[in-house]
């Protein structure tokens, strides 16, 4: 099976293109989604977040406050780093159980961080949902109500957009809001699914 690497920016519309492959019956799995799972409440991997951050990262129900938490690994040098060394192996051992139990031409991998955490060997194509910084910060803006200087922290921790546009072997471009995805996402779907036809 084809392992496609969807990655992108924060706000780049990474989530939409993922809807649109999954509309076309393509299976889809999320790192996000499977981080949240794993931070759930009763999880082995929130207590030893727990144990790495302290109580204050906890709602008072015992739950992760994620808020909580990414105001101290954006604002403290070294703590994203700890949080990551603790989530991305089990992200990417999950990930690699879920992939192990489907049978599919292709799988769409979406993995915000895959240049960030170096696991571009994880998948066997990297396609890259792209968009200027404005429009990026326009988007999370409406989306998440942050403040300029958290979303610019945010994109500055991430890779670029020239590295991720250099890395891409597919690209999306979503810069307007009538960028045509729907058409994009066929077209790459089709390709998909001739490449895994000619690796049988």
């Amino acid at each position: 099976m084809l392992k496609i690497g969807l990655t992108g920016g924060i706000g780049s519309g990474k989530t939409t293109v993922a809807r649109l492959f999954a509309e076309l019956n393509s299976p889809v799995l999320d790192a996000d989604a499977i981080a949240h799972q794993l931070v759930a409440k009763g999880q082995p991997a929130l207590t030893r977040i727990q144990e790495a951050f302290g109580t204050d990262i906890l709602k008072p129900d015992g739950a992760l406050n994620r808020e909580a938490l990414r105001d101290l690994v954006f604002s403290v040098p070294g703590q994203k780093q700890k949080l990551e060394a603790i989530l991305h192996p089990l992200i990417y051992k999950t990930l690699q159980a879920e992939l192990e139990q489907m049978s599919a031409p292709y799988c769409i991998v979406c993995i915000p961080l895959l240049f960030e955490t170096n696991m571009t060997h994880f998948v066997d194509r990297i396609l890259v949902v792209d968009c200027p910084v404005e429009t990026q910060i326009e988007r999370v803006k409406n989306r998440d109500h942050m403040s300029m200087e958290r979303i610019e922290s945010i994109i500055a921790s991430q890779a670029s957009r020239a590295l991720r546009k250099s890395k891409a072997d597919d690209l999306i471009d979503n810069s307007k809001t009538d960028s045509g995805l729907a058409e994009q996402v066929k077209k790459l779907h089709n390709l998909y699914i001739s490449l895994s036809a000619s690796q049988d």
